[in-house]
């Protein structure tokens, strides 16, 4: 997918978003929601996510949202925090955002993927709190023979990223309803879903790509882009002739759902940059260079339209007007543009990092480094680490050694512990070639 995760920091890297009041930690929330005997719902979030900016901008706000949180005790995770991300592997959460219901008996009510409009998001909501998606309430239903409930199942397990475990709890149902559900058109697609999960967890290329096709012939709505990528990845190696066969017949249904869910005046679907890069993979992998351009043109131009010049007026739309000229390779159209973001949002590391970054990747590491540096001036824990990464990438272009030493030394010191993979790829970082 194209996305894809309390100290004193905390004061320098405020809340990405709007910065919702709320307990301290995760734990004080799941305690709070017990004694207070209300549901809790978790926001897991980052500073650097696009559809988490959407989601605040668009849809945790207003009359909706204030009666919402007198409902339940509200939690924003940030992805970037070593004791929410602790819970982000505790609880399988890969995609962000994701929002978690958990009732007030410590059991998961379920849980929201990606961002979503509006009236969706809490008619959502309202049927998460109500209890009815609990999957041992689903798993009761199934048993008795309820397609509809064996196929919440199955999709409770897909949103858990738990193809194995539901493959399995399918294998266990009674082989009457087992026979039956096999010619449910919602449950035929469930299981795909999962024979999809289990393909990738194998890294299994003709699994993933014959599952993603039987996918993509369905009405799968606004996450075709996401299997379309599996498909786009999984066909990666395959000679082109064989590559282009497979993807071709996916052109037309693609185009279909951009001009009826993503280019229109209200969209059906909120993400509407994995819609737009997706477009671009397919064109550049059917070798549709002119076609590639055009729909990244078309996103610019109607990014541009709505943000009417004020980058702050949606950051979402900037974020993807900006990811759509980095695609598009837009040169110095992108280098005016990124400069504008730093200064609009000047609080956060994320855009000084991805402009340094993108220079000291581009060669140019002595323009790169001041605003990585300026980045690590605001960084905090796992993010703190990838401005580090590329700091010394260009300390050590410049032939600055010592220095790049140092910032590795600091930011092990600090961040080590809570993030060991990525503290030994940076000190890695400082043998690495080039």
């Amino acid at each position: 997918m194209k996305r894809l995760l309390v100290t004193s920091l905390l004061a320098l890297a405020a809340p990405a978003f709007a910065g919702h009041q709320g307990p301290a930690s995760l734990d004080a929330a799941l305690a709070q929601g017990k004694r207070e005997h209300k549901p809790v719902l978790v926001d897991f979030q980052a500073v650097w996510c696009y559809s988490c900016y959407f989601m605040a901008s668009h849809v945790l706000n207003g009359k909706e949202w204030t009666d919402l949180t007198t409902k339940v005790v509200f939690y924003e995770a940030d992805a970037d925090q070593p004791a929410d991300k602790a819970w982000m592997t505790k609880w399988n959460v890969h995609f962000l955002p994701t929002y978690v219901a958990i009732g007030p008996d410590g059991e998961e009510l379920g849980r929201i993927l990606a961002e979503r409009p509006r009236d969706v998001f809490y008619k959502e909501v309202d049927g998460l709190l109500s209890g009815d998606a609990r999957l041992s309430k689903q798993k009761a239903n199934a048993s008795k023979g309820s397609m509809a409930a064996v196929a919440d199942v199955l999709d409770t397990y897909q949103q858990r990223y738990q193809g194995t475990e539901g493959m399995a709890w399918f294998d266990t149902l009674p082989p009457l309803v087992r026979n039956v559900s096999d010619k449910d058109k919602r449950v035929a697609l469930a299981k795909q879903r999962l024979l999809l999960l289990q393909a990738k967890d194998k890294k299994a290329n003709p699994a993933i790509a014959a599952a993603a096709k039987t996918i993509l012939a369905g009405d799968i709505g606004c996450d075709r882009p996401y299997v379309l990528d599996d498909l786009l990845e999984a066909t990666a190696a395959n000679y082109p002739e064989s590559r282009q066969a497979a993807l071709a017949p996916q052109k037309a249904p693609y185009e279909t759902f951009l001009g009826t869910q993503v280019f229109t005046a209200t969209p059906a679907c909120a993400d509407q940059r994995s819609a737009v890069l997706t477009a671009a993979d397919l064109d550049a992998a059917l070798n549709d260079a002119a076609g590639e351009q055009a729909v990244l043109r078309k996103a610019i131009d109607l990014s541009r339209e709505k943000l009417h010049g004020d980058l702050k007026s949606d950051r979402n739309v900037a974020d993807n007007l900006r990811v759509y000229l980095v695609r598009a390779k837009a040169g110095a159209e992108l280098d005016t543009f990124e400069k504008q973001l730093i200064a609009a949002y000047p609080d956060d590391y994320v855009y000084s990092y991805r402009y340094g970054k993108r220079l000291v990747e581009s060669g140019d590491a002595a323009g790169g480094l001041p605003y990585l540096d300026e980045a690590a001036k605001k960084a905090y824990g796992a993010n703190r680490i990838s401005v580090a990464t590329y700091r010394v990438k260009a300390l050590k272009a410049l032939h600055r050694d010592a220095e790049a030493k140092k910032v590795v030394a600091d930011t092990v010191a600090t961040e080590g512990k809570a993030f060991p993979e990525q503290t030994k790829k940076l000190r890695e970082s400082l043998t690495a070639a080039g």
